[in-house]
């Protein structure tokens, strides 16, 4: 007796058109996606994703505890568990720009650029993580579209288990180890227990 043949899995939004196939083009020297009619290439390459680490001391709280600017997802992945201002990059702009306008959306957030802090490579995901230090202008912030909730909290606060991403882990530890230099080196995908800091948690020394 013969195997039921399955059905055709259903095309999804984004799977290429069906007159596009994967071949070597002339003059390269990998797979991509080439339209069979008009020899177009669609190359697919890392998406930019562009965030910032933001902070708030009120001017008015002379020696007060700096606080960090978080926000609890309201979307999957991860919807639930908290996070950094960030994500893709639209055309036109800057990666400062992308960061302050994600501030914006995911926490009605204005802030300043600092500088930038690290450049993370999440190659499983096919992401180029750009993370800046950034202050808020006003503490005056509110729960975007993508946001359940957003809270700016102490840094002894700060719910480890409850990160979303291992990227958010790396940047908080980086903004720790940076948070009273002027200069530093841009920061990098971390080795060792920082790597593997996942489940998220506190890593050691922050």
């Amino acid at each position: 007796m013969s195997a039921p043949t399955l059905p055709e899995r259903p095309r999804l939004p984004w799977d290429p058109p069906e007159h596009f196939e994967k071949r070597i083009p002339e003059g390269d020297n990998r797979e991509r996606l080439v339209c069979g009619r008009c020899e177009f290439i669609h190359y697919q390459n890392p998406k930019i994703v562009a965030g910032a680490v933001c902070t708030w001391r009120d001017p008015g709280d002379d020696g007060g505890k700096e606080k960090i600017l978080l926000a609890k997802r309201a979307i999957e992945p991860r919807k639930g568990f908290w996070t950094l201002p960030a994500g893709y990059m639209e055309l036109g702009e800057t990666t400062e720009q992308a960061a302050q306008r994600e501030a914006r959306e995911e926490a009605c957030a204005t802030i300043e650029i600092d500088r930038l802090l690290a450049m993370y490579s999440v190659a499983r995901i096919g992401q180029v993580q750009i993370m800046y230090r950034a202050r808020l202008l006003s503490a005056d912030v509110a729960a975007g579209p993508e946001s359940e909730d957003v809270a700016l909290v102490d840094w002894a606060d700060i719910p480890w288990d409850q990160l979303a991403f291992p990227t958010v882990v790396w940047a908080l530890a980086h903004f720790h180890e940076s948070r009273d230099k002027a200069d530093f080196a841009t920061y990098s995908n971390p080795t060792g227990d920082l790597a593997r800091m996942w489940p998220p948690r506190k890593p050691e020394g922050v």
